[in-house]
């Protein structure tokens, strides 16, 4: 009996450089979202969820649409978010990033997340194969719980668009990380996202 839990970032979102919070998928975002249904076709889903905003729920139905049995569900709990804010041992690097963001948003981002935690990674006593559509910092915080790294460190942990991240848990052992932002399924040409050029 295993539980295992599929995060997956949303597809390119169109005209992302210019600073728009939120919006539709790019051409090459919504490829990347019918690649990734491609790739999830055999898995046996019992539930999936998206992030309220464009960009997650147009990639949630992309993928839906290659499983017409399966129903993504919009949630909150997975909405972009700032997780938490800088520890004293935080890279200096990363001073500009968090210079812009209010206490305000780490308080809301880091409750959100606690609720996130406990609705999605928590024990099951039966085997199930649930998907998150989502964000990259929202992947980040899970990935940084899972393995019992510094808060922090969900900053450091990037995920490229549609990349696939799996989680698993067996009865009576921790969550384990499966595999983090597979690109297998997107050719070169539609691997978006990350702060460097992915190069493999």
């Amino acid at each position: 009996m295993t539980h295992h839990l599929y995060l997956v970032r949303h597809g390119e979102q169109l005209d992302a450089e210019h600073g728009l919070p939120d919006g539709p998928l790019s051409p090459r975002g919504r490829r990347q979202a019918e690649a990734l249904a491609e790739r999830l076709g055999g898995i046996p889903f019992d539930a999936a969820w998206h992030s309220p905003l464009q960009r997650a729920s147009e990639t949630a139905k992309i993928i839906a649409a290659k499983m017409p049995a399966l129903e993504p569900e919009a949630s909150p709990l997975l909405f972009d978010c700032i997780p938490s804010g800088p520890a004293p041992e935080t890279p200096s690097a990363y001073d500009p990033f968090f210079g812009s963001v209010t206490d305000e948003e780490i308080d809301a981002g880091r409750a959100q997340m606690a609720d996130a935690v406990a609705e999605f990674l928590r024990s099951s006593r039966e085997d199930r194969h649930e998907l998150l559509i989502t964000h990259n910092f929202v992947i980040g915080w899970f990935v940084r719980e899972v393995l019992g790294a510094p808060d922090w460190r969900w900053v450091s942990i990037n995920q490229a668009n549609c990349g696939l991240t799996v989680l698993t848990q067996k009865p009576g052992r921790p969550w384990s990380l499966v595999t983090h932002n597979d690109l297998s399924h997107l050719p070169p040409e539609l691997r978006t996202g990350l702060p460097e050029p992915y190069m493999l």
